[in-house]
């Protein structure tokens, strides 16, 4: 989600805490649209990144640091010249804007002790740092916005700095109950988008979990509320408020299955299927969020081509095998050709030369009698060889399709855990070993270093790892060479082994190490299983497992296919992968 008027405040309030009194030693400026400043407070150092990026505005502290250019731009070097070195006074948000304001002391040529403000507004598209004297004047920003961009304000050296109002909204933080009935309550718009668009610093998501905090329903009509709701509704604004004045933040990163989807300064109810990870300071959220945002983002780029060569290679597959199935559907009429050969071989003798058909008793079918079409151009022993050509090119084809049938099935079946794989992969590494596979299975060419007969190294991808609150441990093969190394090289033959019955999905290992396993044990790690199929959206999924010791794997079949016989079965719930603990080999 973009920054909203929450997420500031708890950032400001962690910068206000953290950096109050400290001095700034280094200013860098390694993008256009970005600082990197470098504060000294007592004996610590913190690390502080402003981006005005139109895309992508960010603000917070970060470990990692970034090479500068070797000659800094003005705005970098206007900010050195003026607050290097400088103290920061206080860090301040201005009501519930979008918009964090750095006061900073700092001694002039002359000696002098003087102020200025470090202004970051995190807008979206009109985000920009500002760099103001104590009269409000503008020194200078890193983006310049003159009157032919903007008619609202121009943000240019020696212009007045001001915050434009150009939508009217009110402050959640100081409207009185009158107002927020006659104005907000009075919006055409559902619930959670007046919220948004009434109130300052209020996103669309947390418009939306008001509401769910005030038992209404986020989609319907403001209007349609009755008074008592419109109160109750207030009441939670005003809770809400209480909170935020107060510091009650709880920073959290939202996940739906290993996707992060959102962040928020606050719990969030209306995510409550979801697995919301909390952090110490809404700082290592967003550096948390945004890298593994990035993290998916390239890998879903880079995933591209593989996803359409094996969505293009499944259609095709699936189109040869219903066509296979019609041509098997016709071949099951064969041995009404051999019966019909073998009755006219029998009574032929008595068809009447030039006759178009024969009535004769069937003695395959109870002595019932049965009329039999022929050729009256032929005699009564060609109409019977007629048949039993028939009926051997009928039986061919069966014997064919039933191979090819299977191995069509066998591809589709192949082609799915590759879909399956592909929306696991974590990295570049899982991607790497899934192209191998798709080398091997023959639907990618192979290309060969020019020079060397060496095969090139696949980069080492793990299975995930889980650890149950028992301590048991837990593994997930991500793609089907790592469920073949899972399950016939890393498990023991004591260990247990779980998959999703009749679908593509994951192998699943508890490491018993010898222990006994708890039956909850069991129901986790067949959740696990259920999490990584293709069904992890359905309720509950059906889960085979049996000890390692009777999976086998027939020789000769693609990686991940195995074979097993009377094992047990139980029905898991997805959403039970919330009970583990997840493993940052």
């Amino acid at each position: 989600m973009a920054f909203d008027g929450i997420t500031i405040a708890n950032l400001t309030r962690d910068l206000a805490r953290d950096l109050t009194g400290g001095r700034i030693s280094r200013i860098a400026q390694p993008e256009p649209d970005e600082l990197l400043l470098t504060i000294k407070t007592g004996r610590e150092q913190r690390r502080l990144l402003m981006s005005a990026s139109a895309s992508l505005p960010l603000l917070y502290f970060t470990s990692k640091n970034k090479t500068a250019p070797a000659t800094a731009p003005n705005f970098c070097m206007l900010l050195r010249k003026h607050i290097g070195n400088g103290r920061i006074l206080s860090v301040t948000q201005p009501g519930l804007e979008r918009i964090v304001r750095f006061e900073i002391e700092h001694l002039n040529e002359m000696g002098d002790l003087c102020r200025k403000y470090l202004i970051i507004e995190l807008m979206g598209k009109y985000s920009n740092i500002i760099f103001t004297d104590t009269e409000d004047k503008i020194i200078d920003a890193i983006k310049h916005i003159s009157a032919n961009v903007s008619s609202v304000r121009e943000v240019l050296p020696g212009r007045p700095y001001f915050i434009p109002d150009t939508v009217h909204k009110k402050d959640p933080m100081t409207i009185t109950e009158e107002v927020f009935l006659a104005e907000v309550c009075a919006q055409p718009q559902p619930v959670g988008k007046a919220m948004s668009q009434s109130l300052t610093g209020i996103s669309p998501m947390m418009g939306q979990e008001i509401a769910e905090r005030a038992g209404a329903d986020g989609d319907r009509p403001m209007q349609a509320l009755s008074e008592a709701e419109k109160l109750h509704l207030f009441h939670t604004l005003s809770l809400l408020r209480e909170d935020i004045r107060e510091g009650r933040f709880s920073p959290r990163v939202i996940y739906r299955g290993e996707e992060p989807v959102e962040f928020s300064a606050l719990p969030l109810s209306i995510f409550a299927d979801c697995r919301q990870v909390e952090f110490p300071d809404i700082s290592q959220v967003l550096e948390t969020y945004y890298a593994e945002k990035s993290v998916l983002t390239r890998v879903r780029q880079r995933s591209a081509d593989l996803r359409r060569i094996v969505q293009t290679t499944l259609e095709r597959d699936m189109k040869k095998y219903d066509l296979q199935r019609r041509q098997m559907k016709d071949t099951e009429k064969r041995e009404k050709y051999r019966i019909r050969g073998e009755l006219i071989q029998t009574y032929g003798y008595s068809v009447e030369p030039g006759a178009s058909s024969m009535t004769a008793e069937n003695y395959y079918d109870e002595g019932k009698e049965i009329t039999i079409p022929l050729d009256p151009m032929l005699t009564a022993q060609e109409n019977a060889v007629k048949c039993f050509e028939r009926y051997n090119k009928l039986k061919r084809t069966h014997e064919a399709l039933t191979g090819l049938l299977a191995e069509t099935a066998a591809e589709i079946d192949h082609l799915r855990s590759l879909q399956l794989a592909l929306s696991i992969a974590g990295g570049e590494e899982d991607l790497a070993q899934i192209k191998a596979e798709m080398q091997e299975a023959g639907y990618i060419r192979k290309r060969f270093a020019r020079g060397a007969g060496k095969k090139a190294k696949t980069p080492a991808s793990r299975p995930l790892h889980y650890v149950s609150p028992d301590g048991f441990h837990l593994y997930v093969g991500k793609n089907n060479l790592q469920n073949e190394e899972l399950t016939f090289r890393f498990a023991t033959g004591g260990d247990w082994w779980f998959h999703a019955k009749g679908i593509p999905g994951s192998h699943v290992i508890i490491k018993g190490d010898g222990r006994d396993l708890p039956d909850v044990l069991f129901e986790q790690a067949g959740a696990l299983a259920a999490y990584y199929s293709s069904e992890r959206q359905a309720e509950k999924v059906e889960i085979d497992y049996i000890q390692r010791k009777h999976v086998k794997k027939p020789a000769g079949t693609k990686p991940g296919y195995v074979i097993y016989h009377t094992n047990y079965s139980l029905m898991a719930e997805p959403a039970r992968v919330r009970e583990l603990q997840k493993i940052e080999d």
